[in-house]
């Protein structure tokens, strides 16, 4: 992402978010806004922790197994990610903090990001499809006087 779209993120989210509360807030009243906004990050916080411990549950049976846990390192980075969107306080952080905490969108979404950095990723870690030759030799050290070995 180049660095002008991310500053563009920064500054049209918080904006977004402001104006949605400020909506929020002339619907249902201040108070009722204030208390919504702190429910849902408590609320956030009980689900962060319990998907946490799912994925990390899930991370260590595979480890035990002998098997690679490549889908729950990344369930554990969305669980990361949507536990940070839900703390953030907002109704759209949310919304993207839910959709990516609720087992079944997390699904969705890991599955579009498995496709779309497949594509970016090349087979062999991107290296070079050539050979480099080249050749070592061992020397023996000297031997020290006084030293045995």
């Amino acid at each position: 992402m180049p660095l002008w779209a991310l500053a563009l993120l920064f500054l049209l989210v918080p904006i977004a978010e402001l104006y949605v509360i400020y909506q929020v807030g002339d619907a249902i009243g201040v108070v009722w806004t204030f208390l919504l906004l702190a429910a849902d990050s408590l609320l956030g916080t009980l689900l962060l922790r319990s998907q946490g411990r799912a994925v990390w549950r899930r991370f260590n049976d595979h480890l035990e197994q002998g098997r690679m846990p490549h889908r729950e390192v990344l369930d554990g980075v969305l669980v990361i990610f949507g536990g940070a969107f839900l703390i953030t306080p907002g109704f759209l952080t949310d919304i993207v903090g839910l959709t990516l905490l609720i087992p079944p969108t997390r699904s969705v979404i890991r599955r579009f990001l498995v496709r779309r950095l497949g594509r970016r990723v090349a087979v062999g870690g991107g290296r070079p499809d050539y050979d480099v030759e080249g050749s070592a030799r061992e020397y023996d050290e000297p031997r020290r006087p006084g030293l045995e070995r």
